[in-house]
């Protein structure tokens, strides 16, 4: 299971991808699923996590579900105010999933905004959004009231913070999509299995075919069909919706 705090020091643990995708192991509720993406916060160092869904239901009113640990004044404070619709990272997340990290700059346009969230400890962040192929779009924040983004740090983190993205997007759409309308099992080939396994170990295509004796062109079409057939944005989209439905094991 993913190690996190005092409890993962001197202890061996797995690659930090399988660390992650404990979080997709039989969750039964929203709840259950954000508290491991809580933990994987505090992990990244991060002490605040939120967690956006929109789904496309209704059509004529789609309905924005919110999952967050941010200090009650503050949620308060974001729903009086109407501060989704006027939110530039939200709107950020709508139009690109590019992360952005927060600054002066980036909340320009609401400013009362910034100030306010910064009172309450919200002062340093990243955010980066998802959309899958059903029209599922959601967007994962991770902030703290200190300590600002360093080049170092986001080369040595970022990565996970992405995959994390991409965890609690499939996880939590998951889980809101099949309360409105399900969830098909897709039907994916031996073959197809077999490249997504190695590509969630990290093998880049290169490296695949080299390990099944085929060409690279070969691996990239089965990728490519994997992605359609699980409806997800990437190839590591793809591994990750793949194994929360047990298509890997």
């Amino acid at each position: 299971m993913f190690l996190f705090g005092p409890a993962a020091k001197g202890l061996a643990m797995k690659s930090w991808q399988e660390d992650l995708l404990c979080i997709t192991e039989r969750p039964t509720c929203e709840q259950e699923v954000f508290e491991k993406l809580e933990n994987a916060a505090t992990a990244l160092g991060f002490t605040h996590c939120a967690y956006g869904l929109r789904l496309p239901h209704p059509l004529s009113n789609p309905k924005t579900i919110m999952l967050n640990n941010y200090p009650q004044g503050w949620r308060e404070r974001y729903a009086s105010q109407g501060y989704l619709k006027a939110d530039p990272t939200v709107l950020h997340g709508r139009q690109s999933q590019k992360p952005l990290i927060w600054s002066d700059n980036v909340f320009e346009p609401a400013r009362k905004l910034w100030e306010e969230a910064r009172s309450f400890g919200l002062c340093v962040g990243w955010a980066q959004s998802s959309l899958d192929a059903v029209d599922v779009g959601g967007m994962l924040t991770l902030s703290r009231p200190h300590d600002p983004l360093t080049s170092a740090e986001l080369e040595s983190q970022e990565i996970k913070m992405r995959w994390l993205v991409n965890i609690a997007h499939l996880s939590l759409s998951r889980i809101f999509n099949q309360k409105v309308v399900g969830q098909r099992q897709p039907d994916l080939t031996g073959r197809e299995i077999e490249i997504l396994k190695w590509t969630g170990d990290g093998k880049t295509s290169g490296e695949i075919s080299d390990l099944l004796s085929v060409s690279e062109n070969t691996v990239k079409f089965h990728i490519k069909n994997a992605v359609a057939k699980l409806q997800t944005a990437n190839k590591t989209a793809a591994v990750v919706r793949a194994a929360m439905l047990g298509l890997l094991n």
